[in-house]
């Protein structure tokens, strides 16, 4: 993946990702526009796969206690022996 796609919010690497979509869809492209395109596309849609990968995480690890108040919990625990699936 390159440093520019890396620096890309989710949603500005979705919004380009759909763009490159149409742009194949459309069928008007050049033989080799189109495989650089599908290229960066394809980088774009892992990059938006770890995007949502984190965010999963990071809502995985906030917790509600019982007196009601939210708190965060280390994603170790997670994955540690003998851990009660989710």
């Amino acid at each position: 993946m390159t440093d520019a796609i890396a620096r890309l919010s989710f949603e500005d690497a979705l919004t380009e990702l759909e763009k490159i979509v149409r742009g194949l869809e459309s069928g008007q492209m050049k033989l080799e526009d189109a495989i650089s395109a599908y290229e960066r596309g394809a980088a774009l849609r892992r990059h938006c796969e770890s995007k949502l990968a984190e965010a999963e995480m990071r809502v995985r690890a906030i917790v509600v206690r019982e007196d009601g108040s939210v708190a965060t919990e280390s994603l170790a625990d997670d994955t540690e022996p003998g851990a009660d699936a989710p």
